[in-house]
């Protein structure tokens, strides 16, 4: 089965999507459609199937780093002010294609969008506040953690702010691009 990634369109069925998360969930279902079409702070890319099921699903917003979060080496690049990034908000795969290859195709689809923004507008890097549990996911990608000022959630698991730098996309594109390809090789079709 192929899929192809797009925005998301106000009459998107999302009230069929399980991630297994029931913050990503409460998120897709509640927040993303209301952040993107009335109050324009986000945008939301879906991943969907030739019959146009949702099968994951990626939020952006531009946003900016602050030079005293990153790693002392990459300062002394940047200037001594926040410099644009694009931020990847939430990140969620349907648990009915999960281990398929869709959130690597999404991520794929956010380096694209972030080379874009780096091109049109200016950008450094992308910046993810990972859950606990997808450290290691993004660690593996290339992604960094960045310094930063720790609040309380409750009883919520902290997130770990990550970083990739635009400069560094060799690593983070390979990889996406080797699940993409495990993906075609299971699909036998290009999306």
């Amino acid at each position: 089965m192929a899929f192809k990634v797009r925005r998301l369109e106000a009459d998107d069925d999302r009230s069929g999507f399980r991630s297994g998360n029931v913050d990503i969930d409460r998120f897709f279902a509640r927040y993303a459609g209301q952040n993107q079409f009335r109050h324009h702070i986000g945008t939301t890319y879906v991943a969907i199937d030739e019959a146009g099921a949702i099968a994951g699903f990626a939020t952006l917003s531009p946003s900016e780093l602050a030079p005293e979060a990153m790693a002392v080496s990459k300062r002394k690049r940047l200037p001594k002010y926040p410099v644009p990034v694009l931020r990847l908000a939430r990140l969620g795969v349907d648990e009915r294609v999960k281990g398929r290859g869709i959130g690597s195709l999404l991520l794929r689809s956010v380096l694209v969008l972030a080379q874009r923004m780096a091109d049109d507008f200016g950008c450094v890097g992308v910046v993810v506040d990972a859950k606990p549990e997808a450290v290691a996911f993004y660690g593996k990608l290339g992604f960094v953690q960045l310094d930063t000022v720790a609040g309380e959630l409750g009883d919520r698991p902290q997130p770990v702010a990550m970083f990739l730098e635009l400069g560094a996309l060799g690593v983070g594109w390979s990889w996406c691009e080797r699940q993409e390809s495990n993906l075609h090789s299971l699909s036998g079709t290009r999306t």
